[in-house]
């Protein structure tokens, strides 16, 4: 058994956060990885045109500020490249191939006890520690809703966090399910790939520009959610027109209300919606069933399809293999304290990046993590 002050799950942006935040504090930690290399879903499971939907003051780690000359939106190459400095600059070394298996609280120890499979070598570590970080993220498993005769299809049938490029599409039938900043930056680069592309909207959702949600987050800081909203809608309506008449309905609450109070943010338009305005993109109802490659909508409409991506979100995994969630998460691994508390759990077990707060909420967690670990391990010393 190894022993360790901090042991972190997970070596995405919330984990090298954590690790950034702890060095600060010259708190030793251990970083656990299931995959061969940090950020993996950003350099293995993201589709080619990714670019950061915020803008860059929103989008970097703790104690690492961006370049002034950094692009106000940033693609992914260059967060990336951010991503590969930050490493470099506070000497974080996760343990790669490390699938976390079990994690539970030793009552007797007074400490938490993790098995780790090491996957390369095929043997089980045993880990110790004080203070246990679930820094897996919300994007950590694809979710693919189960449908009625979806074994029956023939074409490709995949998750968004497969997907790369509509350019294997072209003159195809491609439906995207899901109508999230994905599901509609997918529809965009499949038509401009030359694809016939249908979309599923079954939720009420708002459209922004990249600028409006910019506009939108800096006027926060001053004034109320209920101004930044009435705001935001009125130059949302100037900027799109009313989208009813595409099936496309907003939800009763603001951009910015309906974010706090269902985790949900609006849609950041890449120019989806001119695609959809002029035609190249139909929007359609939701799915009833499939029977081979004919999808069977709602509506009571038939349509053939080639191919179909599922653009419909994640889940967290960590309940598979944290034994004691119930002292930080609820039964859908999601902080069971509301916001601002959710970060910290019990008996020395926290969660950073589950705040549905992007980039900007995975620092604040992993500042305020830190933190009270540094209070708590001072008072011991």
């Amino acid at each position: 058994m190894e022993n360790a002050v901090v042991l972190i799950v997970g070596a995405g942006p919330s984990g090298l956060a954590m690790a950034g935040c702890l060095t600060q504090h010259s708190i030793p930690y251990v970083i656990l990885e299931r995959e061969d290399c940090y950020a993996s879903l950003w350099k293995k499971r993201t589709y080619d045109r990714l670019g950061l939907h915020l803008a860059k003051e929103f989008c970097f780690l703790p104690h690492k500020t961006l370049p002034p000359d950094a692009p106000t939106f940033m693609p992914k190459h260059y967060f990336l490249r951010y991503v590969d400095e930050y490493v470099s600059e506070f000497k974080i070394n996760p343990r790669y191939h490390r699938s976390v298996e079990s994690a539970f609280f030793d009552e007797a120890e007074k400490k938490w006890r993790i098995e780790a499979n090491n996957t390369l070598e095929g043997s089980m570590e045993v880990y110790s520690a004080e203070f246990l970080v679930v820094a897996t993220g919300e994007n950590c498993e694809g979710f693919i809703p189960s449908l009625p005769g979806l074994d029956s299809f023939p074409g490709d049938i995949l998750h968004s966090n497969r997907y790369k490029s509509g350019s294997k599409y072209k003159s195809k039938d491609v439906l995207v399910v899901g109508c999230g900043n994905s599901g509609m930056e997918i529809a965009y680069d499949l038509v401009d790939h030359g694809a016939r592309t249908s979309i599923v909207i079954r939720s009420p959702l708002h459209v922004l520009t990249k600028e409006l949600v910019h506009r939108g987050m800096s006027l926060l800081k001053y004034i109320p959610v209920y101004m930044v909203d009435a705001v935001i809608t009125m130059l949302a309506r100037l900027e799109y027109g009313d989208l009813t008449k595409y099936g496309i309905y907003k939800p009763k609450r603001g951009p910015f209300a309906n974010k706090t109070a269902t985790g949900r943010s609006p849609v950041i338009d890449v120019g989806t919606i001119k695609k959809i305005q002029d035609g190249e993109i139909e929007v359609v109802s939701d799915i009833s069933s499939i029977n081979k490659n004919n999808v069977v909508l709602k509506n009571g409409i038939e349509k053939k399809f080639d191919a179909i991506v599922f653009a419909t979100g994640y889940r967290s995994t960590a309940n598979k293999w944290l034994k004691d969630y119930k002292y930080a998460l609820n039964g859908e691994g999601m902080p069971k304290n509301s916001f601002p508390e959710h970060w910290k759990g019990e008996k020395g077990l926290y969660c950073a990046g589950l705040s549905r707060r992007g980039l900007f909420g995975v620092s604040m967690d992993a500042q305020a993590i830190a933190n009270d670990i540094n209070k708590l391990t001072s008072g011991i010393n």
